[in-house]
């Protein structure tokens, strides 16, 4: 763990150290996200979280599915469609 102390300029800006974007693998231009909780922030790279994110809701989509699937695939769709197609 690196701990460093940094300063918030006038317009709320802060430079993460060289040391402390070395060890996360932050290069200039890459994309950050912020997070405030509680008075605690955290700073995460973009598209870890993204990858995050699909990777937590892939097992919710997969049980959304299957606990569905018995509504979509009935008889009585079948019925609403041939309305539709009228």
């Amino acid at each position: 763990m690196v701990v460093k102390c940094v300063k918030v300029s006038e317009k709320g800006q802060i430079a993460i150290p060289l040391d402390i974007r070395t060890a996360a693998g932050i290069f200039q231009g890459e994309e950050l996200i912020m997070i405030e909780e509680e008075g605690k922030i955290l700073i995460e790279k973009l598209k870890d979280v993204s990858t995050k994110l699909k990777d937590d809701f892939k097992d919710i989509l997969k049980c959304s599915e299957n606990s569905l699937k018995e509504v979509w695939d009935n008889s009585e769709d079948d019925i609403w469609s041939s309305y539709l197609e009228k």
